[in-house]
């Protein structure tokens, strides 16, 4: 009887937990070549006067969902980043089980951006209008309780607009 209602716990936490994450948007398109994509967006973000940033993660990464939400929600931080950059979500999938292409790519994009991922995941990189990096962000210290802080995300992105880093 003991095994039963413990193996029903089980059953009943994970359906919760999967229909958690089902819940959230998934954001990352999967089939883009990451380099590329921020190749065209450092175009885009010069021709605007804007500063790209790359949240590096995945759709398989709940906490990378979750800022997404986060930022799409609030509007205070909608505005600093439509006002102030390019916003791209780049896929990093480090599974053998991708395909040798990807783990290339991944590879690549891990080069380009100084290794990012060590941070772990979401990890935000900073990118001026010409594609040099200017800073990397460890999402671990935009986090409150199981989700992220307001007040740190802003003072995050409104610290590397082209504005505050160009001293205008």
């Amino acid at each position: 009887m003991m095994k039963k209602l413990i193996l029903l716990l089980l059953v009943v936490c994970f359906t919760q937990t999967m229909e958690a994450q089902a819940a959230l948007k998934k954001v990352y398109n999967e089939d883009i070549n990451p380099i590329e994509q921020i190749d065209q967006t450092i175009v885009k973000a010069k021709s605007e006067g804007k500063y790209v940033i790359c949240q590096v993660g995945g759709n398989w990464c709940p906490w990378c969902l979750k800022f997404a939400d986060f930022i799409t929600k609030d509007t205070m931080i909608s505005k600093v980043i439509a006002d102030n950059y390019e916003y791209i979500h780049v896929s990093y999938n480090p599974r053998k089980s991708e395909g040798e292409e990807k783990l290339e790519q991944g590879k690549a994009l891990m080069q380009r951006l100084n290794n990012a991922g060590r941070f772990g995941f979401p990890v935000f990189v900073v990118l001026d209008e010409e594609g040099k990096i200017l800073h990397i962000q460890d999402s671990s210290f935009l986090e409150e309780g199981e989700g992220y802080n307001q007040e740190k995300v802003l003072r995050f992105f409104k610290n590397w607009t082209p504005q505050a880093v160009k001293g205008l």
